[in-house]
């Protein structure tokens, strides 16, 4: 605007231009929205005035009818979505009210540090639960800081107003006295779980900054609370909160049982800092007196001793329920072995001891403590091997149970026999503390805790006692495996892990890198075989140019190994190859076998004729010595071995089989006498049926030989006994009689005779031996 103005009126009646002034209030109010200008006389003497509206005065004029609301909550419903949809198990009550119980004692102990008054006349810094079956209660007891009036209608009356936040921040702003890490709460609902269990809670509260006792007491489905004076003398406590809570009817049997209470505190609150002691029932073994009854007319002597006799008495008392400490929270200078086995076993139940294990701390982006065990044997159970739900990684959030139960957010699928715990101060949980939610922070403690992983399985095959390396892959084997299927970021560290039978070490297994090193200067690959055993592997005929040559082959004998190899693809730059398939490269092609394929060139074209659509070609072999012939797959199809094992499947695609299985490729032997023998055949008497039979014959043995699998076996079992009989009709000097008698008999069959066949009876023999009970 400013420009078009001043080219209307010119600089100098722009900078006269000033607001209207001296008409008053009302002048002010009839200008409206628009502001009013007047131009001082110019050397012209004329007046220009300028009405605009201005867009600021709407603005401000919108700014004054604006009004600010408070949101508004239904406590009633509220407290029903905190209660019923905010927690899936009932048990985590306890879980939230031990940790509120040691978030108290914690701050008690860091208030006390400045102010010793506050520990005085109090006890032990520790927390006790007494459930009561008979009246259907459970109470808790801390020695904790405790709580005012004001302090109950703060944290206990509002919802999600977490104390313990609240105390933590007050730390942060004094920075005289620091931050106390150890302290749990942070969300400000986990009080109310309590209600997940309880129709009525009731918590009496002692603080030592008051000289008053106040008792809170709230119901469930309410939205009112009852704050009162505890006047009993009998309730008072030194120190410290109880809280009660009054069990419904259906959950009354479950968690009033003191076994039940005590298995839920090991659990979730094992590791908590302070002692936690639960109502128990015990027995033990005392002597009493038996009772005797004078006998009539007899009388006890004097100085007799009375007999005793052992029974078994049963009492209640207090009992620690967290014995076990957080060996994570300790320096590993100052751990044992035998400690980290004592606290594997206990807290995983184990009866062996773990084949490794390593104590690290992560710090940086993400804090976190970790011990992680391999353990000394594989899951007994079927369902627990490759599950990724296992719960053998147990999370902590400042040493308080959170969960065991992950779906690879922590360890992928193929490290799930991995057993450990990992405890964080901070973690991204959802309020429930029940599930981590997926961050970038979880990604880094997942690539770390994989990491160290790794490490501990390379120290075992790094150790100079093979023996642990052999019982950790007779056990885990699979699973590396497995990670080179499923992880392809870390194929350079899965790779060096894995371990084979050769052809030159059928007995022992041995490494890759044990392969490289021993593989001659122009060998240019390695060469591996598929099979389902480690005998059809040694005897398998693809291997027999390789083992002249001495170029030793890794066989693969399990159904996931083919798989994990076909996925790595190389090795220190190093191609694995097949020899079970086509175009196997021996680095060997000299002028002889030039020669052989050209003067065979006509036997390859008349046995692919005789076979039809059963193979894709005939070739001269490359890898056979003393084998008449093989059959070897393409080269993008599945090998002999997938095939089987594709064909196995119980949900498998059948319509697939015929795609994926490839083009078969019948390799001969040119140096075999079978082989010449046909070739003269094929020259000689293309036509002859004896010729053809043979093909068929060599093609199905073939089959089975390369580990396939006949179309038709009965057939085949057919055709060899048909060529037994030829070759063996009379060498043990059979008589030409029952030679023809037998034809006679074959051929009398297949016309299907119609001659009555006579049953020849055989009298029993008169001759009885002297046994027979039926002798005369």
């Amino acid at each position: 605007m400013a420009p078009s103005l001043s080219r209307s009126l010119g600089a100098s009646s722009v900078a006269a231009l000033r607001p209207c002034a001296g008409r008053g209030r009302g002048a002010a109010a009839r200008c409206g929205r628009g502001v009013r200008w007047e131009a001082g006389s110019g050397s012209r003497g004329r007046l220009v005035r300028v009405r605009c509206d201005a867009a600021v005065a709407e603005k401000a004029e919108e700014t004054a009818e604006e009004e600010k609301f408070e949101y508004q909550a239904e406590v009633s419903r509220l407290m029903d979505l905190i209660v019923h949809s905010l927690y899936s198990h009932k048990e985590v009550f306890l879980r939230e009210l031990v940790s509120n119980a040691s978030d108290a004692l914690d701050k008690l102990r860091f208030l006390g540090v400045t102010d010793s008054s506050l520990l005085a006349d109090g006890g032990e810094l520790e927390i006790r639960i007494k459930p009561d079956p008979d009246a259907g209660t459970i109470t808790i007891t801390d020695t904790g800081i405790g709580m005012t009036k004001d302090e109950l209608k703060d944290c206990l009356g509002t919802i999600a107003q977490s104390g313990t936040s609240k105390f933590l921040k007050a730390l942060k702003e004094n920075k005289d006295l620091g931050a106390d890490n150890g302290l749990i709460g942070q969300f400000g609902v986990g009080f109310y779980s309590a209600f997940l269990v309880a129709e009525k809670v009731v918590v009496s509260t002692k603080s030592p900054k008051s000289d008053k006792q106040y008792v809170w007491e709230g119901v469930a489905d309410s939205s009112s609370y009852v704050i009162k004076e505890e006047t009993d003398p009998e309730k008072m406590l030194t120190r410290g909160t109880q809280i009660t809570l009054v069990l419904r009817p259906d959950d009354k049997f479950e968690f009033a049982d003191p076994g039940r209470i005590q298995g839920l505190v090991k659990n979730y609150s094992q590791f908590v800092s302070f002692p936690i002691y639960t109502w128990q029932e015990k027995s033990r073994t005392v002597e009493v007196e038996e009772d005797e009854e004078a006998k009539e007319g007899e009388e006890a002597k004097e100085g007799e001793q009375k007999k005793k006799k052992t029974i078994t008495e049963k009492y209640w008392d207090w009992e620690l329920a967290n014995e076990t400490k957080p060996i994570w929270m300790r320096s590993p200078k100052e751990i044992e072995k035998t400690e980290y086995n004592e606290f594997y076993k206990k807290a995983f139940n184990e009866f062996l001891d773990p084949l490794a294990y390593t104590h690290f701390t992560t710090e940086g982006e993400v804090e976190f403590r970790s011990v992680l065990y391999i353990p000394g044997m594989a899951p007994l159970s079927n369902e627990e091997i490759m599950n990724p739900k296992t719960k053998n990684i147990r999370l902590y959030v400042k040493r308080v149970f959170i969960s065991d139960d992950f779906d690879g957010e922590l360890f992928p699928r193929y490290l799930s026999f991995v057993k450990g715990v990992v405890d964080s101060n901070d973690l991204p949980l959802n309020v429930s503390r029940e599930i981590l939610q997926e961050s970038r922070i979880v990604r880094i403690m997942r690539k770390r805790l994989v990491r160290k992983t790794f490490d501990m399985i390379e120290e075992i095959s790094e150790k100079d006692d093979k023996e642990d390396y052999k019982k950790f892959w007779e056990s885990f084997g699979k699973f590396i495996k497995l990670g080179c299927i499923e992880d392809t970021g870390n194929h350079k560290r899965l790779a060096p892990l894995l371990r084979f039978h050769t052809s030159k070490n059928e007995g022992d297994l041995i490494s890759l890198d044990q392969y490289v090193e021993n593989m001659p200067e122009n060998q240019k690959a390695i060469y591996y075989i598929a099979t389902d055993s480690l005998q059809s592997a040694k005897t398998a005929p693809f291997l027999e140019k390789l083992v002249q040559k001495d170029i030793e082959v890794l066989y693969l004998i399990e159904p996931i190994d083919e798989v994990a190899i076909q996925n790595l693809q190389t090795y220190k730059e190093k191609k694995f190859v097949d020899i079970s398939k086509e175009d196997l490269e021996l680095g060997d092609e000299d002028e002889d076998n030039k020669e052989s394929k050209q003067e065979y060139t006509l036997l390859c074209d008349w046995v692919k004729q005789q076979l039809g659509d059963k193979v894709a070609k005939v070739q001269i072999s490359k890898r056979l010595s003393s084998s008449p012939c093989v059959l070897v797959s393409g080269k993008f199809g599945w090998s002999a071995n997938m095939e089987r094992l594709m064909k196995a499947q119980t949900l498998g695609d059948t319509s697939s089989l015929e795609f994926m299985r490839g083009r078969r490729i019948f390799e001969i032997n040119p140096d075999h006498p079978i082989v010449k023998d046909l070739n003269a055949a094929c020259k000689n008497e293309p036509e002859s049926t004896e010729a053809k039979r043979a093909v068929e014959l060599l093609y199905e043995t073939a089959l089975i030989s390369s580990g396939y699998t006949p179309d038709s076996p009965a057939e085949l079992g057919g055709k060899i006994y048909e060529m037994m009989t030829i070759a063996l009709g009379g060498r043990w000097g059979r008589s030409d009689t029952e030679t023809e008698a037998a034809t006679t008999g074959d051929a009398s069959t297949e016309t299907g005779s119609s001659e009555a066949t006579v049953t020849e009876v055989i009298e029993p023999s008169e001759v009885r031996p002297e046994s027979d009970p039926w002798r005369d």
